[in-house]
Formats: C-alpha cells, sequence, structure tokens
C-alpha cells in the first residue's frame, strides 16, 4: 500500500522511524517493530543514518514487510551513483516496497568512516526526479525497462524552522516540481514557526507530516542546537527537562513535550512522522498521550 492512498482519503498518517544495527542479525529490531510500532502506519528505515555503516535499509524493508509491516525505504545519494541508486529502487519494486523517502544524505565526516569517499552523484531533488523517470518506463540514460515500469509514494524532506523560510519553500518547490507526493519534516520544536511555514506551503498541494523527536536529556537538546540544522530547541523546554531529573531520564517529560507539540500541529498538517532514536517503546504511550 501506498501512505499516498491514506493521504488522499484524509486520513492522519502517523509513521515512525527506526535503525537497522551495525550487524546482520535484526530479529531485535523485528521484535521490537512489532511490539511497539503496531499503532504506526508506516515504518521508516534510516539509510547509514548520520554516516554510521549499517545493516542496509532495504533487507530491513523486506524483513519488516514479511512481518506485516508497511516500510518506508529511505536511500540517499552519499553513497550510490545513479546506477546503483536506480538498481536498487527497481529492486524495492521487486520486492513490493511502494513507499520511499528520497535524501541527499549526510556526508561521510559526520560517520564512523571518514575516511570513505562520498558520491553525491545525484542530490535529492534530482534523486526525486530519477524514481518520477523510471516510473515513465525509461531509466536516466534514455533506455526503456523490460516490463511494466514501477510506481511509488515519493517521499522528501523539509526543514520548516529553519532560519531561512523562503529558502526551504523554494526547495520544496523543487521537490514538487520534480515529482514528490508528500513530505516528511525535520523535528520541529517551536510549533508557531511551523504553523506560519505551514501557511505558505499549502500552496503546493501536498501532504506534510510533522516530525518530532522525543528530546531524551539537557545534553541532546544542546547538542541539536549546535550541530543540527532548522532545529532549535526553546529554552523554555530545556528548563522542562531540568525540573524533574528523574521524569525526564524515564523519557516522560520528552513525551509531554512532543505531545503537546503535536496536538498543537496537528490542524495544520496531514501527519507526524516520529523519531524515536531508540525509544521505540515510547511511542505507543506518546501517541494515546497526543490523542492519536
Amino acid at each position: 500500500m501506498k501512505i499516498t492512498e491514506l493521504f488522499d482519503r484524509g486520513e492522519f498518517v502517523v509513521s515512525a522511524e527506526v535503525g537497522p544495527p551495525k550487524g546482520c542479525h535484526i530479529e531485535p529490531l523485528l521484535e521490537e517493530a512489532k511490539k511497539y510500532l503496531s499503532g504506526v502506519t508506516a515504518v521508516n528505515v534510516t539509510d547509514s543514518q548520520s554516516s554510521v555503516m549499517r545493516f542496509g535499509s532495504l533487507a530491513t524493508c523486506k524483513a519488516l514487510k514479511d512481518e506485516g509491516l508497511l516500510p518506508i525505504f529511505q536511500i540517499t545519494c552519499r553513497d550510490r551513483n545513479r546506477i546503483a541508486l536506480q538498481s536498487d529502487i527497481l529492486s524495492a519494486a521487486y520486492f513490493g516496497i511502494e513507499n520511499l523517502l528520497l535524501l541527499t544524505g549526510d556526508h561521510t565526516k559526520m560517520g564512523d568512516h571518514p575516511q570513505a569517499k562520498p558520491v553525491f552523484d545525484l542530490d535529492s531533488v534530482s534523486l526525486i526526479h530519477t524514481v518520477k523517470q523510471l516510473e515513465s518506463g525509461v531509466d536516466l540514460g534514455g533506455n526503456e525497462l523490460v516490463g511494466e515500469p514501477p510506481k511509488f509514494a515519493k517521499g522528501a524532506v523539509v526543514s520548516p524552522c529553519s532560519d531561512s523560510v523562503d529558502a526551504q519553500l523554494a526547495k520544496m518547490e523543487r521537490k514538487v516540481a520534480a515529482g514528490a507526493d508528500y513530505f516528511q519534516t525535520q523535528a520541529v520544536y517551536e510549533p508557531e514557526k511551523f504553523i506560519k511555514f505551514m501557511e505558505k506551503a499549502k500552496q503546493f498541494g501536498k501532504p506534510v507530516q510533522l516530525g518530532v523527536v522525543i528530546p531524551k536529556n539537557v545534553g541532546m537538546c544542546r547538542y541539536m542546537n549546535s550541530n543540527v540544522a532548522g532545529i532549535h530547541v526553546p529554552e523554555e523546554m530545556i528548563e522542562e527537562l531540568k525540573k524533574d531529573k528523574e521524569a525526564t531520564k524515564a523519557g516522560i517529560t520528552g513525551v509531554e513535550i512532543v505531545a503537546r507539540i503535536i496536538k498543537e500541529c496537528r490542524p495544520y498538517c496531514q501527519g507526524v512522522h516520529i523519531m524515536a532514536l531508540g525509544w521505540e517503546s515510547k511511542i505507543p504511550g506518546l501517541l494515546e498521550k497526543a490523542g492519536i
């Protein structure tokens, strides 16, 4: 099933993100996904997130699908040229994986193999165009595909709380023009900025999922503020995490913060994407607290 079908029906689409392990044993991931993510619509699988080498996103998506979950195949331009990217996209179609999230990807210098050569043959916009081209039955070289061409729900990312809103809107427009069907956002901690962005972004007529990350502690928030573009955790939220260290350590405070953000932003978006970063066990309680 393509999640765009759910958007078209007016459903509020909830997805959650999982990161494959650094090894070939993914049974614990599958068990956690079945246990804690049964209440979400789809499961995003990261593609060596933060340039850290991990088990493959495509193989994880296939395993999740075999367990009855709906996977979203995240694919980045960092590690593969256009030949390998198109090959993996066709492989996803064969496995019945119909949902994609198309990203440029973090630079290799950020990860655990900083000496690795980055590829970046394509960027996120040209990758979206590549999928659109394959859907037309032709590859980027102008060669016809054999048989029925694949069809996907093509997802992209936008940062609504970036300092440069106009730049984000322009990037979003380029992605729509390239063929993006839906969007997931970078983590939002400033609902007022998100709402203002969405008032402008609705001109594109594409469904947008609010992105949220459960804040685990003050240090995590400080790190994101200093190192992650497009994210700013307000000082009052940081002070809230400081008040009760035990509640923060247990995830109670972080879940309460994110639940408030979801409630405030829900009228302005078509879904929510939860990046739990290892706290998948908190997702059922978060959804309940957020009224989903």
